[in-house]
């Protein structure tokens, strides 16, 4: 009950801070993602993870006589990085879902049109039947439909919406189609057969280059981290001999970054082998650059006490 009037006192002061106009961006973003839910709640739920992660990062600073200014910068990055990369993976598993459902759809849809119907009604017929995202982005479509948008545009969003190549092309073959006036039904089940085989190439790929994936994973966030983290434990050796020098410091600061540049490419590689497209690394880099960054950390500045050196 006292976090719920919390999060009340937090939605109304976030909801004076923050023009309208973004928050109804940022509804419409969730929804397309399929979240349902009020952005102010996410926006006030994020704000209280970076106060609880600031009081967590001050007291591991006091006990374990940890730098104050980089926890508090961890601790402040964390929970926005964490919610982005949900938002991510939450959008990119509901467009597979979609795509691996679409060749079932367009089956159905086959033999709905076989019967006479007209496709936009054999979409009807589709949606009355099931509740997963793709019957969702129909209903939406057809609800677009009826409010005077054409039946073609609001076909063409859905693949807009998703970002998805594989269903553009789908809806585009199946609108020529309805242009041409063929055998709707013989289209729609090529089509079917196109996207399954394409859906098993996906598949196959991601087994074939799974070796691969694990052992840049493991160069980024075990091999690296402990390699470089073990500057830090030659700067303690040198500290306690009196020999610390600037480019000693420099040395461990040019290591972190290294470790931040290195997981982030890392992260960029693995979505073009597994996806084809840099961009989708993006939901791998900020994972790999907070765990690596962490261990590396860990090991440069604990590294001493782990190693049971003393000097």
């Amino acid at each position: 009950m006292m976090i719920e009037s919390l999060i009340k006192i937090i939605n109304d002061n976030v909801e004076k801070k923050i023009p309208n106009k973004y928050l109804l961006n940022f509804q419409s973003y969730l929804e397309e993602n399929g979240i349902l839910t009020n952005p102010l709640n996410i926006i006030s739920i994020n704000i209280m993870a970076i106060f609880v992660t600031i009081l967590i990062s001050i007291l591991i600073s006091l006990i374990l006589n940890v730098n104050l200014i980089i926890s508090l910068l961890i601790a402040i990055i964390t929970p926005p990085v964490f919610l982005i990369l949900y938002f991510v993976l939450m959008s990119e598993k509901r467009k597979e879902e979609i795509e691996k459902s679409t060749p079932d759809f367009l089956r159905q849809m086959s033999s709905i049109l076989k019967t006479g119907m007209s496709f936009e009604s054999a979409l009807v017929e589709f949606t009355n039947y099931g509740s997963t995202p793709l019957h969702t982005e129909i209903r939406r479509a057809i609800l677009e439909v009826k409010m005077g948008k054409d039946f073609n545009t609001s076909l063409m969003n859905i693949s807009e919406r998703l970002k998805s190549k594989d269903l553009k092309r789908t809806f585009k073959i199946i609108i020529e189609g309805r242009k041409s006036g063929g055998g709707l039904s013989d289209i729609v089940d090529s089509v079917a057969e196109d996207l399954r085989m394409i859906n098993e190439l996906k598949k196959e790929r991601k087994t074939a280059v799974m070796m691969s994936v694990t052992f840049l994973i493991i160069s980024a966030v075990v091999a690296t981290p402990f390699t470089l983290g073990m500057v830090g434990v030659y700067s303690s050796f040198l500290t306690s001999l009196g020999k610390e020098t600037e480019l000693v410091k420099t040395a461990i600061i040019s290591a972190g970054a290294y470790i931040v540049i290195h997981s982030t490419l890392v992260g960029f590689i693995i979505g073009a082998i597994l996806y084809g497209d840099f961009k989708k690394g993006l939901k791998y880099s900020l994972p790999l650059v907070l765990v690596s960054y962490g261990i590396f950390y860990m090991v440069s500045t604990f590294g001493v006490i782990f190693l049971g050196i003393r000097f």
